[in-house]
């Protein structure tokens, strides 16, 4: 039997058959009400996170096809009453966006001592300005501009997480100023 890629899922069909699939090879299309409350690379990240919700926190190999569909229709559902509930209040929903990979420029190669304070200034800078949408791009290139890296390493992978957990970590030490606000963060270059 070969060993399943670290970076991919056993997704189960109907019919018992099994195939490999990595977090960038699903595809979701979206019909109904659903098509005007998001756009696709919101949704791409939303199939991304419900991936690594299966992958990483529950640490499955293998999902079916209607557990993956059911989780990604709950986060969608949820993301769904929000973006009502704000289009009520304010119109529109409010999204600043920040570029990781520019901040990882300011504070220079392999400056990590100096990136970490800087991404903290700027998440609460960020926050006093009451978003609705909090979103940092372009973590992967940050990654690798901090690292010096050309191509992706465990290294990388480890530095990822550390700027995850700090993110988090940060924007949960703020729940007077985070109340009400989601935050993204996008580890490809697009968006």
């Amino acid at each position: 039997m070969i060993a399943l890629a670290s970076d991919f899922l056993l997704f189960q069909l109907a019919n018992g058959e099994s195939h490999p699939f990595s977090a960038e090879m699903i595809s979701v299309e979206l019909i109904g009400d659903a098509i005007d409350l998001f756009d696709t690379e919101f949704v791409r990240h939303a199939s991304q996170a419900v991936f690594h919700y299966f992958k990483h926190d529950l640490d499955r190999k293998t999902v079916t096809v209607g557990e993956f569909a059911g989780a990604l229709e709950k986060v969608l559902r949820g993301f769904a009453l929000t973006a009502k509930a704000a289009a009520k209040e304010v119109g529109s929903p409010q999204c600043v966006d920040w570029d990781l990979s520019r901040l990882a420029c300011e504070s220079g190669k392999g400056c990590e001592l100096f990136f970490f304070p800087r991404l903290k200034e700027e998440l609460q800078r960020q926050l006093r300005e009451k978003p609705r949408v909090l979103r940092f791009r372009g973590l992967n290139r940050c990654v690798k501009q901090l690292i010096g890296a050309r191509r992706w390493s465990a290294k990388c992978e480890d530095l990822k997480q550390e700027i995850l957990n700090y993110l988090r970590y940060c924007f949960s030490a703020q729940p007077s100023s985070s109340a009400g606000v989601s935050m993204v963060v996008v580890s490809g270059d697009q968006a």
